[in-house]
């Protein structure tokens, strides 16, 4: 085997993290060509790596090992895809790197291409290394959408994938563990009415009366499980969360609306199923507001769809992943955060879970998006011990 190289600088995760912001992997469009550049590089230093395509064929997760091929490695988890730049005012361009005052600015230079550059960087070395147990790398695609990416790689953990005995998923959390982050699921809800005159609305069904019903609804579950709050203690806002972000219906003032729309989410605390707040407004509309809106139009109707439900991920004392983290830390507690992973993706699958990575949350989805240089050196650390634990 040949010489270790120089360990991994903050200027080699900057060069890697360069090419990485260069694409634009915005959740809309494909992130093939960072795919095809990352799987260069990585054969470039004899690390082989497999392609996990979605359905369409037009995105895909990468998945590679380093060390022995066998069960009971550690995942180093980090998405691809990035949040949209629309409508936001950067001071450069936000695919193209700018280092500037011990900051890194550019589209996911924080969330989480920052991390991704990372890995990558500790691969040229955890190559030379005797690892007696294997660090896997794996690059997802859609976290800012459904979570999906990495479910068709999870689902061949065992069978011709290693399987790990832990998860390290890299979202920025400032270098600390969490164990513990809320689910999400978003919906689009339809209220089916029936137009009639404004002067005669018993002749119809106003479907934004309906749709304004239902919101009204939600807050009041919102405001009840408010008041039940966060038995642990440990999450901010303290309690599962209720959120209507658009409402859209009707053609004119004096026209009782035939259709009503509006897009809404659920966050709920770990251990409060996905989906409870689309059962208990399923639940009014049934027995409150359909049968009056079906008095004057029988073909009333509402209808909710299901956008993305990304379960949440549950505190797990002991377990490999946090035991890990915290060693590697030197931390000996874990945090709660309100925003999603994909960690609940792979705790589903019965592999232990944490999140850990460099960045704080408060930078992503901002104009000039920027990591710290010092973040990125915590994060190196981090991995350094990493490698000397699996040796």
């Amino acid at each position: 085997m040949s010489a270790v190289p120089a360990p991994v600088s903050l200027d080699d995760v900057v060069a890697i993290l360069s090419r990485l912001i260069g694409f634009d992997t915005e959740s809309s469009q494909s992130n093939l060509p960072l795919i095809d550049w990352v799987e260069g590089y990585l054969d470039g230093l004899g690390v082989a790596s497999v392609r996990v395509p979605n359905e369409s064929g037009d995105k895909a997760a990468l998945f590679a090992t380093i060390g022995p091929m066998r069960d009971g490695g550690v995942v180093l988890s980090g998405h691809s895809d990035v949040v949209p730049v629309e409508g936001q005012i950067w001071t450069s361009d936000p695919f193209t790197l700018r280092r500037e005052g011990g900051r890194v600015y550019g589209r996911g230079a924080c969330d989480m291409k920052g991390f991704d550059a990372i890995v990558l960087a500790m691969a040229a070395q955890w190559r030379h290394m005797a690892l007696k147990s294997p660090i896997h790398i794996l690059i997802s695609y859609d976290e800012e959408t459904t979570c999906l990416g990495p479910v068709d790689t999870i689902a061949r953990f065992g069978l011709d994938l290693p399987r790990p005995r832990a998860v390290i998923v890299g979202e920025p959390t400032s270098m600390l563990v969490v164990d513990a982050h809320k689910s999400v699921a978003t919906y689009m809800t339809t209220v089916i009415g029936h137009e009639a005159h404004s002067s005669k609305p018993a002749l119809g069904a106003n479907a934004v009366e309906g749709a304004c019903e239902l919101v009204t609804e939600l807050y009041r579950i919102g405001r009840e499980i408010a008041a039940l709050g966060d038995p642990s203690g440990r999450f901010d806002p303290p309690a599962s969360t209720i959120h209507v972000g658009t409402i859209h219906g009707g053609t004119a003032r004096n026209i009782l609306a035939r259709e009503c729309t509006f897009h809404w989410e659920f966050r709920g605390l770990p251990g409060v199923a996905p989906d409870f707040a689309l059962k208990r407004l399923n639940e009014y509309a049934e027995t409150v507001l359909l049968p009056r809106l079906r008095r004057h139009a029988p073909d009333a109707d509402v209808i909710t769809t299901t956008e993305i439900e990304v379960p949440g991920l549950a505190p797990e004392p002991g377990s490999p992943a946090e035991s890990l983290a915290l060693r590697l830390t030197q931390s000996n507690s874990c945090l709660a955060v309100a925003f999603a992973t994909e960690g609940g993706r792979f705790q589903s699958a019965g592999v232990p879970t944490i999140v850990c990575g460099p960045g704080s949350i408060d930078q992503a989805h901002q104009p000039d998006e920027y990591i710290e240089e010092a973040q990125i050196e915590a994060a190196l650390a981090f991995m350094r011990s990493l490698a000397d634990e699996m040796s």
